[in-house]
């Protein structure tokens, strides 16, 4: 009866040690629900990434006015017949009161 006493907690102690330390453990388990979070995280800012792109394409494709923007955003163009202004304005420190 003692030996069978001991190969129980004997089957015990091994049955912990695989669920707390060896293959597929809570603390494996865990750090796979970890990483999964963060592979959703980063698809869902990519697929947003792709909505944002596929919208600008969908701009640039159908009109000039989006592509007019940029060029006047990006590149300063201006155009026939425009006027160019530039406003410099003095830093803080030299204004006079």
């Amino acid at each position: 009866m003692r030996w069978l006493i001991a190969l129980l907690i004997l089957f015990l102690v091994v049955l912990q040690y695989r669920l707390w330390v060896g293959e597929g453990s809570l603390a494996e388990l865990h750090a796979l629900k970890e990483e999964i979070a963060a592979q959703e995280a980063e698809i869902a800012r990519l697929r947003a990434r792709n909505e944002e792109l596929q919208a600008e394409v969908i701009d640039l494709g159908e009109g000039l006015d989006a592509i007019e923007e940029r060029a006047r955003s990006e590149l300063g163009m201006i155009k026939q017949g425009e006027i160019f202004i530039q406003v410099i304005e003095r830093p803080a420190s030299e204004e006079v009161p």
